[in-house]
């Protein structure tokens, strides 16, 4: 796929399929240094690129987290200005991956704690999620999360129920 053509291969008109994200994914994580590009769609004005993209680098950073450390300052600063649910729940999931300071990840948590309050229960269960990984490495922010955590498994969706279950659980042994 030529340099100029990775844009064509995540845009559509139909938000309610992946499309070639996967293919991205596959083709970046073999030619890394084409993420800053595909990165840089997350601010497109195309919200089918955006969601695509953010599927990819998502699937992307799981497996190399460190191609995510460039890009700490937009993506936290992302974090607070994604209004569209697939971009933030895709962010909820990239963000604790990052190499963050104790203040980045209080700042990390602010932004995910907004995310609680979303529309989309998917957003909300990779909040809770987002934030138990944060938790992890900043012990202050245990209490919150697992108030959170076991107000979800009262009140939450099934998915959510079933999250923090699970992520009680680990928090807890």
């Amino acid at each position: 796929m030529p340099r100029e053509k990775l844009k064509d291969w995540l845009e559509s008109t139909d938000k309610r399929s992946i499309g070639r994200a996967n293919k991205v994914a596959a083709l970046v994580l073999r030619e890394p240094r084409r993420f800053p590009q595909l990165i840089g769609y997350l601010w497109s004005e195309d919200a089918v690129v955006r969601m695509r993209a953010a599927d990819a680098a998502e699937k992307i950073s799981a497996k190399n987290p460190g191609l995510l450390k460039p890009f700490k300052a937009e993506l936290l600063g992302l974090l607070f200005e994604a209004e569209q649910k697939e971009l933030r729940w895709h962010l909820a999931q990239m963000i604790p991956r990052l190499p963050l300071t104790k203040k980045e990840r209080q700042r990390a948590a602010e932004g995910l704690r907004r995310y609680l309050k979303d529309t989309s229960s998917i957003v909300k269960t990779f909040a809770l999620q987002g934030l138990t990984e944060l938790a992890r490495a900043e012990a202050s922010l245990l209490p919150e999360i697992i108030e959170n955590l076991e107000a979800a498994e009262r009140a939450g969706t099934p998915a959510m129920k079933a999250r923090a279950r699970k992520l009680l659980k680990t928090l807890r042994s």
